[in-house]
C-alpha cells in the first residue's frame, strides 16, 4: 500500500492491504499531509475491515509502585530528579491490587494494566509482580504490565506466570528522542520489545504527542512502531500531560485535529492492531474524542487516575460512549 501522485493509497480500495514493515518516513509525511476529512476517512476505512466499529475494548491502568524513578524522562512526574509533588512509594500489596482489579472488573474492564515506576525490576521484585498477574487472571482478566528494561530471563518468567501484554513506549521518533529522555537508550527500549516478543508476550508500545517534537517526528514515531518486526498488538497514543516541576510543564498545547490525525496514521499503518486512547483525555472535549474513535481509536483506560495523572471518571467515559453509540467490547 503506497501513495499515488493525487495522494491516494494504491491497492486501497481492493481489500484488505498486506501488514506492512517497510514504511519509509516519506509515505507516513504524506499521510498527515493528507486532507483532515480524507485522512480520517481511509483510516475509519481500515478500522471497519480489522474490528467492529462500535465496541471500544475497556482498560484499568493502576500505579503498583510509584515515585522514585531514576530516570529522567521530561514528562514524567514520577521521575527523582524533578520535584512534582510525587512521593516515592513501595510496591502494593498482592491484596491491595486484587481489590482494585476487582473493583475494575466490576466496572467493565476487561484488561488490568500495572506500572511501577522502575528504570528496570530486580529479580526480588519479581516475584510479587508474577503473584499479581496470576491473581488479575485468575479474576478472568486480561493482565499487562509496565516494569521498564527487562532481562532475557525476566520476560520469560513474565511469560510463565500468565501474562498478555508489556507495555514499553518508544514515546517519540528516534531523532528527538535524546531533547526528551537522557538516561536510556532509544536502541534499549528496542532490545527490551525485542525479548518481550521472544518470549511470546504480546506488545504495548505507543507514544506521546505534544512535547515539543513537529510532524515529522510524529511520522519518524509511527515509523518505528510500524516498521517493527512484528506490529504491537496495542498502540497507546498518549497526549502529554503537562505536571507542574516537569521539565514540559510549559510545553505548547497540541492542536487537536493534529492528535486526530496521529491517531489515523497509526490506524492506517498498523490497521490489526488496537490502537489506544490513553492519556490527555481528561483535557479533550467529547468532539476531539469522537473524531478520535472515527479515526480508528478502539480502546480507552478509564478510572480516576493513570499511574499519577487524572483521567476522566467512568460514568462521564459511559455517558460518552452511550452517547456515540458505542459500547465496551466483551
Amino acid at each position: 500500500m503506497a501513495l499515488t501522485e493525487n495522494g491516494s493509497l494504491s491497492g486501497f480500495a481492493a481489500g484488505f492491504p498486506q501488514l506492512r514493515h517497510d514504511w519509509t518516513r516519506e509515505e507516513v509525511r504524506a499521510l498527515f499531509d493528507l486532507p483532515f476529512t480524507e485522512l480520517v476517512f481511509r483510516a475509519a476505512q481500515l478500522h471497519r475491515q480489522n474490528f467492529d466499529p462500535a465496541e471500544v475494548q475497556i482498560s484499568t491502568l493502576l500505579s503498583i509502585k510509584t515515585g522514585g524513578c531514576p530516570e529522567d524522562c521530561a514528562y514524567c512526574p514520577q521521575s527523582a530528579k524533578y520535584d512534582a509533588g510525587v512521593k516515592a512509594e513501595k510496591l502494593m500489596s498482592l491484596d491491595a491490587v486484587l481489590r482494585e482489579a476487582r473493583a475494575a472488573k466490576a466496572g467493565g474492564a476487561t484488561r488490568f494494566c500495572m506500572g511501577a515506576a522502575w528504570r528496570e525490576p530486580k529479580d526480588r521484585d519479581m516475584d510479587k509482580v508474577c503473584a499479581m498477574i496470576e491473581g488479575v487472571r485468575g479474576l478472568g482478566m486480561e493482565t499487562c504490565v509496565t516494569l521498564g528494561m527487562l532481562t532475557q530471563a525476566q520476560a520469560r518468567r513474565l511469560k510463565d506466570s500468565g501474562l498478555d501484554y508489556y507495555n514499553h513506549n518508544l514515546d517519540t521518533s528516534p531523532e528527538f528522542y535524546g531533547e526528551i529522555i537522557t538516561t536510556r537508550t532509544y536502541q534499549e527500549r528496542l532490545d527490551t520489545l525485542g525479548l518481550v516478543r521472544e518470549a511470546g508476550i504480546h506488545v504495548c508500545c505507543g507514544g506521546i504527542v505534544g512535547m515539543g517534537e513537529d510532524v515529522s517526528d510524529r511520522a519518524g514515531m509511527i515509523v518505528a512502531l510500524a516498521n517493527l518486526p512484528a506490529h504491537p498488538e496495542s498502540v497507546p497514543i498518549n497526549m502529554l500531560v503537562k505536571v507542574e516541576g516537569t521539565p514540559l510543564e510549559t510545553a505548547a498545547p497540541v492542536d487537536p485535529f493534529d492528535f486526530v490525525r496521529t491517531i489515523a496514521v497509526a490506524r492506517i499503518t498498523m490497521p490489526a492492531s488496537m490502537v489506544r486512547l490513553s492519556a490527555g483525555r481528561e483535557d479533550m472535549s467529547e468532539e476531539t474524542q469522537a473524531l478520535c474513535f472515527l479515526a480508528g481509536a478502539n480502546s480507552i483506560f478509564y478510572g480516576p487516575k493513570l499511574l499519577t495523572t487524572p483521567n476522566p471518571g467512568r460514568d462521564r467515559d459511559m455517558a460518552l460512549l452511550d452517547k456515540l453509540g458505542l459500547r465496551p467490547s466483551l
